[in-house]
């Protein structure tokens, strides 16, 4: 409620300024995540509409659509200013994602492993799907591999942590260990899941043996 009433004001007092993206600086808040805040209240004061996170969402992704042109104008500034958060960031790390998966299946096919992707396995009803499902088994230093997930990213112990708990073991359950690369690096510290069924990376493995199928 305060960064609302503040926003009000300033807009009063200085109505071309960027306010809600100088307020983000000064809390030391992200933009996007301030302009959610604020119009969250909007919608309370503006539209008695309490419940309307999905509308909210829809704004920050389309600042376009909001009634208020000086907030959309505020909102669009914040988000085109965010370098962490929001839709512009969703579509690049979307975008850096999908083309590490492509490197991850160029690598697959050069060393003649079959497997099954995402939308395929998302296809045969499956409940977690990693990025890829091998349909033969490779072996990594000793180690099986039954499946790869593919992370562009940099793996703390926050990050890894939360891919265990929200992805990882699922995989796990389902189809047997398997090897989860962070292409950018990840804290060697982590790499302690081998007995529990998975095995960390930052590259493709150097040297792959393919089960037999037989």
């Amino acid at each position: 409620e305060t960064y609302y009433q503040r926003y009000s004001h300033a807009k009063e007092c200085q109505p071309g300024d960027a306010v809600i993206l100088e307020m983000a600086k000064e809390i030391c808040l992200a933009p996007t995540l301030l302009a959610r805040i604020v119009l969250e209240r909007y919608c309370l004061h503006q539209m008695d509409d309490s419940s309307s996170r999905s509308l909210v969402s829809k704004w920050i992704a389309q600042p376009s659509l909001i009634p208020d042109k000086h907030l959309s104008a505020e909102v669009q500034h914040c988000v085109l200013q965010d370098p962490n958060y929001g839709p512009l960031v969703d579509k690049i790390k979307h975008s850096v994602g999908l083309k590490w998966e492509l490197v991850l299946k160029e690598k697959l096919r050069n060393h003649g492993a079959s497997f099954s992707d995402e939308e395929e396995l998302q296809a045969r009803q499956f409940p977690s799907t990693p990025d890829v499902k091998l349909d033969v088994p490779i072996v990594v230093d000793g180690f099986v591999i039954n499946w790869i997930e593919s992370k562009a990213m940099f793996g703390d112990e926050q990050t890894i942590s939360c891919h265990l708990q929200d992805q990882l073991w699922n995989y796990r359950n389902l189809f047997g260990p398997g090897l989860v690369i962070y292409w950018f690096g990840f804290i060697d510290e982590m790499n302690c899941y081998k007995k529990q069924g998975f095995l960390l990376s930052d590259q493709f493995p150097s040297s792959v043996t393919l089960m037999d199928s037989a």
